[in-house]
Order: structure tokens, then C-alpha cells, then sequence
């Protein structure tokens, strides 16, 4: 919004023309919605305490986060405030892709909230059932992706990282790739959400990633001396990309250990379908695994521990996801975090060196 408020006005005031610049305006995003939360989450944490809005506690999970229970929850509902209203301040709104990945936020934002509110209202851990929220989260993907490659020219290639010159063209196949990889991304950050402050760590990590990625697709130079697609306009998510970092530290101030408030389904969701949809409109679905490595190892744990009870009636793992499992074994909650954080930065390196490696 602010581009296009401001940059007709370079002509009479020079100094206006710094919006041009997708560096200035990416910080001051970041500013923005770090700022946002800061100032507003002690009023909604209070806010949800006076409602009794607080996260109910699996009986069957580890002893010590039995003091958990009554814990604010649906803290993710300011996280996508403040990523919303400072990527509609500061990114150019004439760029499709920006508008589609706010679309798969909003969409996966109200699938979580959802799945939060019934939670909270039955007063157990069960919100929607798997297969319907499987399901929503799968459409909105679809739809907006499909939309995408209909109206504007979305590339259907599947373009393969270590490797150059090498891809696939999937045709309309691509939709539901991009539906899965979105959707499959949303629910393992989901399924990492278990630790205070363990989620939005690689959370930020992988969106600043993200964000070099983006940047650097969306510059026809680098794109072709790195020998990666070039996607016009890519560029531009770099801002959206920076405000889920900047949102991320606001947030994380009052969810590092011991948490003020949780995410919730309400922050997971729509967070993970971000990185996914990110992944997609860069082209980098394949190494989102890397990027998002912590999230993937979580959720193999969980299908490896089911398959294995299911069919030897043993499990592999102390308890699933893996971060529990380390838990059980002795580790402190805090030491357990700042280890997966420690593995996502060094995977965030070894994808951004795949950029040299081709």
C-alpha cells in the first residue's frame, strides 16, 4: 500500500523513492510487525486469560507439562495480524503471488482458529478430525494454486535442487503436487508445535531462507549466473517473508520457555502453509525438505512410531513427535528447543550452498 502511496511523490520529495527498493521496504516490514506484537500481546494475553482461553494438556504426554494446562492459546491469531496488515503496508499489491500466498494465510488461519475454538469449548485436545481439516487445508491449496497456473502463468516445471537444467513439467499434475507439498508443510510445523518456542524458531529460519530464495529467483541476474528459474516478481515475497521473522521474535518474546501463550493450531497452520506455498511460487518444493528439515524429521517420526505399533506393537520412539522422545530420554525442555534450533540453521545453510552446487 505504501509503495503505491509514496513513490509518486519521489518527483517532488526525493527521498520517497527509497520504496522502490524491496530491501527497504522488507525492513521496514520486519520493524513493523515486530513491533505490532510487541506492543499488542500483553493486552491479548490478558485478554485471553479473562475469556479462559487456555490450552488443554494431553494426559498422556510427558508429567512435566501437566503445569502447562490453562496456558493462553490461538496466539497465532496476532502472529498473522501483524504478517497480514505489514505485508499490505510495505509489499507491492499488483503482485499476484503476494496475493496468493495471503490467500492459503487466511484460508489455513481459519481452518486452525476453528480447530482451536472447538477445542477450547469441549475442553479436551480434539478439535476437527483429521480427515476434514486434511481436507480444507488441501482445496484452499489447490484452489489457489489452480487459479495461479490459470490466470497467471504459474511455471508447472519441478525443478530439482544439486542439479541444473534438469526438470519436469507436471502440467495441471502440478496443482496437486503443490496442494500436497503446501498442505503436507502446514501439518508438520503443526506437529512440531509442541515445545515453547520450538516451532517458531524454524519457523523463522526457513522463512528468511525463503526469503534469499525468493530474492534472488526474482532477479533475472542472479537467477541466470546461478543457473535457478527465474520467477518474475519473486522477488517481492521477500517482504512477506521477513515479516513472519519479525513477527516470529514479537512472539517469541512471550512463548520462549516458560510460554506466556501458545501458538495454536491458529499460528501452525497458516505458518506451515506460508512455507509451503513459498517453497512453491519459488520453485523450491524439493528443498523444502532440507529447509524445513526439523519439520519433516517430526513428522517421520510420528509415521514411523505409528506404522511400527500398528504392525509389531513396538515403538521406535520413546514418544512421538521426536521432540518428546528426547524429552523422555532426559533432556531439559529448554535444551531440547535450542538443539532443534541449532539443526535448523545449519540446514538452512547447506540448502542456500545447494545455490552454488549445481
Amino acid at each position: 500500500m505504501l509503495y503505491h502511496l509514496l513513490l509518486p511523490l519521489k518527483d517532488s520529495t526525493f527521498a520517497f523513492n527509497v520504496v522502490r527498493y524491496i530491501s527497504f521496504r522488507s525492513a521496514a516490514a520486519m520493524a513493523t510487525a515486530l513491533l505490532i506484537c510487541l506492543f499488542l500481546y500483553p493486552r491479548f494475553i490478558r485478554f485471553l486469560q479473562k475469556k479462559k482461553y487456555g490450552q488443554e494438556i494431553r494426559d498422556d504426554g510427558p508429567q512435566t507439562h501437566l503445569v502447562k494446562a490453562g496456558t493462553p492459546t490461538m496466539g497465532g491469531l496476532l502472529i498473522l495480524a501483524s504478517i497480514i496488515i505489514s505485508t499490505l503496508l510495505w509489499a507491492r499489491l499488483d503482485n499476484p503471488s503476494v496475493w496468493m500466498v495471503l490467500t492459503i494465510a487466511v484460508g489455513f488461519l481459519a481452518v486452525g482458529f476453528v480447530d482451536d475454538w472447538n477445542k477450547i469449548a469441549r475442553k479436551n485436545t480434539k478439535g476437527l478430525s483429521g480427515k476434514l481439516r486434511l481436507l480444507l487445508e488441501f482445496f484452499i491449496s489447490g484452489v489457489t494454486i489452480g487459479v495461479g497456473v490459470a490466470f497467471y502463468d504459474i511455471d508447472t516445471s519441478l525443478t530439482f535442487p544439486f542439479l541444473k537444467d534438469v526438470s519436469v513439467d507436471l502440467g495441471w499434475a502440478y496443482v496437486v503436487f503443490a496442494a500436497f507439498v503446501i498442505t503436507g508443510c502446514a501439518n508438520a510445523v503443526n506437529l512440531t508445535d509442541g515445545l515453547d518456542g520450538l516451532a517458531i524458531g524454524p519457523v523463522m529460519t526457513s522463512a528468511l531462507t525463503f526469503g534469499v530464495l525468493a530474492y534472488l529467483a526474482g532477479n533475472v541476474n542472479f537467477a541466470e549466473y546461478l543457473q535457478i528459474p527465474y520467477v518474475a516478481g519473486a522477488g517481492e515475497l521477500t517482504v512477506m517473508t521477513v515479516t513472519i521473522a519479525g513477527a516470529g521474535m514479537g512472539f517469541l518474546w512471550y512463548n520462549s520457555y516458560p510460554a506466556e501463550i501458545f501458538m495454536g493450531d491458529t499460528g501452525s497452520l497458516p505458518l506451515g502453509g506460508v512455507l509451503g506455498a513459498l517453497a512453491v511460487l519459488t520453485h523450491n518444493e524439493i528443498l523444502l525438505a532440507i529447509v524445513g528439515g526439523v519439520f519433516v524429521a517430526e513428522t517421520l517420526s510420528v509415521i514411523i512410531q505409528v506404522i511400527s505399533f500398528k504392525s509389531t506393537g513396538k515403538r521406535v520412539f520413546l514418544m512421538a513427535p521426536i521432540h518428546h522422545h528426547f524429552e523422555k530420554k532426559g533432556w531439559e525442555e529448554p535444551k531440547v528447543i535450542v538443539r532443534f534450533w541449532i539443526i535448523s540453521i545449519l540446514l538452512a545453510l547447506v540448502a542456500l550452498m545447494s545455490l552454488k552446487l549445481r
